[in-house]
């Protein structure tokens, strides 16, 4: 018999053989055992689907990546540790030297930063093209487009994009088709079922839920780019964590019943929040006066409940201050957690193609879950907050 030390070390195995449970198991490993020699030499010969090290996926891992896989009608998922690390991977696995990659004017602040400075550092060719016009598109296009990148709606301008359109002006050229989905999730849209070849989903909001997790998700139409994006994730030692997996996977089963709760809750608000004098006007796709609303009600099945307001010239400057009447909204960054956040967003520095009109500062709102007469009751008082400072800095 061992010693005693060494029977701490090793786990003995245990009959699973009549257990079951409704929820996902927690597999942790960095080392996978193999069970002789044999087997280790020819470990590569597993394909992607088998076990090697714990780097390219357990158990756990690989549920959710099949569970998005199905939701986004797609062939494969990876996994990345943040919505804006799936998209950076996608790119630099995509673009080599002299390649082109377009870009809405609309696109995520942090992506435009990542384009500007790294890519072109990478000697890749960057350009911007209005999110609703196609044809600027096609017009920006040099002689090597290799990726061209869609978000929509935009951020924090809520402009909707006519991904099919796009699509099949950039298979064209032979461009691929990247789609960042984050405020819709696949309960609302489907990029790969309208012409994208990739869509990413920041899984830190609604798929997380909870605001307590840092995850992204790549799903392929393709087998062979999802075997390169693979490889090139493994070469740079990405991966994700499976506990952290289990948290994304548990926030999932109720992600139907949290979006159509916001989406609710968010359209009541609104129409508080449009009668407001201080209010210029509301971004969100079901409206019929934001960008792109015709395409969204041709290929959305509904809407979730991020939405961004625009003031008044008199109102603006005194956003930020009023807000700090809020107390059941916070004030933060992301989305789709339990909590309604407000954030504060300047718009014109991120915009090169289309200058932003109205002012610089949009307040993006993020419903959560609570009571919707207590959010209704919140956004009163930060109204009348905002009044009485609009009243003091006129009677100085």
């Amino acid at each position: 018999m061992s010693s005693d030390w060494t029977q701490c070390a090793i786990t003995p195995a245990v009959n699973h053989e009549g257990f079951a449970s409704l929820g996902v198991a927690v597999y942790r490993a960095s080392t996978i055992p193999f069970e002789n020699a044999q087997a280790y030499a020819t470990r590569r010969e597993r394909g992607s689907e088998g076990y090697s090290y714990g780097l390219y996926g357990t158990p756990t891992t690989r549920t959710l990546e099949r569970k998005i896989t199905a939701l986004e009608q797609g062939r494969r998922t990876l996994l990345a540790p943040s919505g804006q690390g799936a998209i950076t991977a996608v790119m630099l696995a995509t673009l080599h030297a002299g390649d082109q990659v377009l870009l809405p004017d609309t696109v995520y602040p942090p992506v435009r930063d990542f384009a500007d400075r790294d890519l072109v550092r990478l000697g890749v060719q960057v350009d911007y093209y209005d999110p609703l016009d196609p044809a600027d598109l096609v017009r920006r296009m040099g002689a090597r487009p290799r990726l061209v990148w869609v978000e929509s709606p935009g951020s924090t301008t809520m402009e909707v994009q006519d991904l099919p359109r796009i699509a099949a002006l950039a298979h064209e050229r032979g461009a691929v088709v990247g789609c960042d989905n984050t405020w819709a999730t696949p309960l609302n849209f489907k990029p790969l079922a309208h012409g994208a070849d990739i869509v990413v989903e920041g899984l830190t909001k609604y798929f997380c839920g909870h605001s307590d997790v840092m995850m992204g998700s790549i799903t392929v139409a393709d087998n062979a780019l999802g075997d390169a994006l693979r490889a090139f994730l493994g070469r740079l030692g990405v991966g994700v964590s499976a506990d952290d997996a289990a948290l994304v996977l548990r926030g999932l089963e109720t992600m139907a019943l949290r979006l159509a709760y916001n989406a609710r809750v968010a359209a009541s608000l609104i129409d508080a929040v449009r009668a407001q004098p201080e209010v210029a006007r509301v971004l969100y796709p079901t409206l019929a006066d934001s960008p792109g609303h015709a395409v969204f009600r041709r290929d959305f099945q509904g809407a979730s409940g991020v939405f961004s307001v625009v003031f008044t010239p008199q109102a603006a400057p005194h956003v930020a201050a009023a807000l700090d009447a809020l107390r059941i909204f916070v004030i933060g960054a992301s989305w789709g957690g339990t909590r309604s956040l407000v954030a504060p967003m300047p718009v014109r520095a991120h915009r090169t193609v289309r200058a932003w009109e109205g002012d610089d500062m949009v307040l993006r709102i993020s419903v959560g879950i609570e009571d919707e007469a207590d959010l209704a009751k919140d956004l009163q008082g930060f109204f009348q907050a905002l009044r009485d400072r609009m009243a003091r800095h006129a009677g100085a």
